[in-house]
């Protein structure tokens, strides 16, 4: 109860609680958090109202609402009004919370509870997906092994282990891309201080094991980038060579991953057709730039609406016998290309205008290039502003960085996990 807020006025104390609680739920389940980001909203707007304090108006914040303008501007020229307008209404937290947060005076203690909410949202998700996952194998096998025999129910788990503990099957209430772009910016976030304590030293082994089993190749991409950084920044010659040997061999055990040990040969040949319904993730993904690209140099001033652009991707899909990306209904894959489909190249051009005043920020320490690199390539492997828990995320994360004293900044960063 000490984690709560508890300071000036009720409205604020609600408003703060509700996004501490909801980035509690982000790991927990796609549609739990989104009651509580509602009410922090009602209650945020409130405090706009209420308020005595004059804002500090800064520019940057104010391209989300920008870029929720455009997409407004995207329905006008929309078939599918329907399908538009429920992305709009996903997408209002676009407009609210970078408005809110130029009223709201956010202090260091304030935000690194933000943080200390979501890493526990994180180790009771692990943990809740290890016992239900190990329960799902158990059950499996008791099928399967009608011997009873111990030596082969533990063949068994050997060989049965990774289509349950591996990817999108051991995190199934959150997908697992979503989970390890948390996962990293906690860790982005708590690793700058030394590891000074027991706990602090566990609870990143968990979190690394955590993102181990999830899988995600935009997220072991980011941590290698981020690894590298780390380790050319180490002056002393001799902790360089050790960290570099430990790279090395962690490079080697997260390849040996076994969704990923066959990626390479499923993608090299992305416009091969045949075998394509047991064709990974990744090559889905490749196929669905391949579309969406082909559909931009078709439409590459307004693109085809904030409705229709999904409808027509799909279709592409068809045409070009993308079976399994048709089946499923696949975005792009790629919020800048979902972007573009959407709203042409102004939605485009103000999407990577936030990214580019975000490195111009986030240029100040290693910390916060860490967390550019997590945000930036996150949206390059996935379509994040066209879900809710995505959106409002990204709606309260980025606007927090651009303030110019954003949350990785000063003490806000040095924190203990063992408080």
């Amino acid at each position: 109860m000490n984690m709560f807020y508890k300071e000036d006025h009720w409205t604020t104390m609600i408003f703060w609680n509700s996004l501490f609680v909801a980035f509690f739920l982000l790991p927990l389940g796609i549609n739990l958090p989104t009651p509580f980001f509602m009410l922090s909203i009602v209650f945020g707007v409130a405090m706009i109202f209420k308020t005595k304090r004059k804002f500090v108006l800064d520019k940057s914040v104010l391209l989300f609402p920008l870029y929720f303008i455009v997409m407004l501007f995207g329905l006008i020229y929309t078939e599918n009004l329907s399908s538009g307008l429920e992305l709009v209404q996903r997408s209002l937290t676009l407009l609210l919370f970078p408005i809110i947060f130029l009223f709201v005076k956010e202090d260091a203690a304030t935000v690194r509870r933000l943080f200390d909410f979501l890493l526990l949202g994180l180790l009771v998700s692990f943990f809740i997906n290890i016992i239900r996952t190990g329960c799902d194998l158990i059950w499996h096998l008791n099928d399967i092994n009608k011997s009873n025999e111990a030596f082969s129910f533990i063949e068994g788990i050997y060989r049965e282990w990774h289509h349950f503990f591996i990817g999108d099957s051991f995190s199934k209430s959150v997908n697992s891309n979503y989970i390890s772009i948390y996962i990293l910016l906690v860790l982005s976030y708590y690793l700058k201080n030394k590891i000074e304590s027991r706990l602090r030293f566990v609870v990143i082994v968990i979190l690394f094991f955590y993102l181990f089993l999830l899988a995600s190749v935009s997220a072991y991409l980011i941590l290698w980038i981020m690894s590298l950084v780390l380790i050319f920044e180490i002056v002393d010659k001799e902790k360089k060579y050790i960290m570099l040997i430990v790279f090395v061999l962690g490079t080697i055990l997260f390849l040996n991953n076994p969704k990923l040990t066959d990626i390479y040969s499923r993608i090299k040949y992305y416009n091969k057709i045949e075998g394509y319904e047991v064709n990974t993730s990744a090559k889905s993904k490749i196929l669905a730039w391949d579309a969406s690209i082909k559909l931009i140099k078709d439409a590459p001033i307004l693109g085809y609406g904030v409705g229709d652009a999904n409808d027509v991707l799909i279709s592409k899909y068809k045409e070009l016998e993308y079976r399994l990306n048709y089946q499923n209904r696949y975005n792009s894959h790629n919020q800048f290309l979902q972007t573009y489909l959407q709203t042409g190249i102004i939605g485009f051009g103000v999407l990577v205008s936030i990214f580019v005043v975000l490195a111009i920020r986030m240029k100040r320490s290693r910390n916060e290039f860490s967390v550019f690199l997590i945000l930036l390539i996150s949206l390059l492997f996935e379509s994040m502003l066209v879900r809710f828990s995505g959106i409002v995320f990204f709606s309260i994360v980025i606007p927090l960085l651009l303030k110019k004293r954003s949350i990785l900044s000063s003490r806000i960063i040095r924190n203990n996990l063992n408080k």
